[in-house]
């Protein structure tokens, strides 16, 4: 009985909101432009779902070649920093300053190296600078989070780097790297669809330049349609990290 509550609770929730939304819309009279009902939503996403599922498709790939890169990076540079302090405290800083430094500041530098012909290219890199800090984080504390008792064995029985790397430290990291990649894969999408926004152009068919498209023409039930696709499509790529990441735990942890 609690787990169905905990299952309609959200989705009488949701309900609730879109049907006073509906209402509010109809009785104060506003204009569409402005802020349609959902049912105009619904209306618009239908009528243009080829469309905004295959921009989807194009920032979601995006999206996951900028996490892949991300995961290369910043695991082997954690591997690295890892196993020696002075290297630690020189890149710790730069990864930080990256990592603050805003998207939308470093974006036109970003196009303009890749190329305004090859706007897809700037969106990998970009998403890929916003997935690179959680995951280095994460995987650097994982690699330093071995147990010190089991380090002074690994002493006592004189076993070399790889032995410690592969039977000790990576171990001791897995649940660091999983956390670090569900939230790097979030931060994925939005730093893909931030750079399609400032790499917009008509070669770059993402969800960005659909909404850049519908503002142009005071679209404003399909821009809702296509932040709807957006917020889906990240919260299932959320959720499927997620299920990996529990399912991965629980098998490790059985082991």
């Amino acid at each position: 009985m609690s787990r169905a509550l905990n299952l309609l609770a959200p989705i009488a929730l949701v309900a609730l909101l879109l049907a006073a939304w509906e209402a509010a819309c109809r009785l104060l009279h506003v204009p569409p432009y402005l802020l349609p009902p959902p049912s105009a939503i619904v209306a618009a996403g239908v009528a243009n779902a080829p469309v905004l599922l295959s921009s989807a498709w194009n920032t979601l790939s995006m999206a996951l070649l900028a996490l892949l890169c991300a995961s290369v990076f910043a695991c082997t540079l954690a591997l690295l920093v890892a196993t020696n302090e002075t290297l630690e405290r020189t890149v710790q800083p730069l990864a930080v300053t990256i990592q603050v430094t805003p998207i939308v500041a470093i974006a036109p530098l970003v196009v303009i190296w890749a190329g305004f012909e090859h706007p897809e290219r700037a969106t990998v890199i970009l998403a890929t600078v916003v997935a690179f800090f959680p995951i280095f984080s994460s995987a650097l504390t994982g690699f330093k989070s071995a147990d010190p008792d089991l380090e002074r064995l690994f002493d006592l029985y004189g076993a070399n780097r790889l032995q410690r790397l592969f039977h000790l430290r990576l171990p001791a990291a897995v649940p660091f790297l999983l956390v670090g990649h569900k939230v790097a894969g979030s931060l994925a999408v939005v730093g893909a669809v931030v750079a399609e926004f400032v790499a917009g152009s008509g070669r770059s068919q993402g969800l960005a330049w659909r909404l850049i498209e519908a503002q142009n023409r005071l679209q404003t039930a399909k821009m809702f349609a296509a932040l709807a696709v957006l917020a889906v499509m990240g919260a299932g790529l959320y959720g499927l990290l997620s299920a990996g990441e529990k399912a991965a735990l629980h098998r490790w942890r059985g082991r």
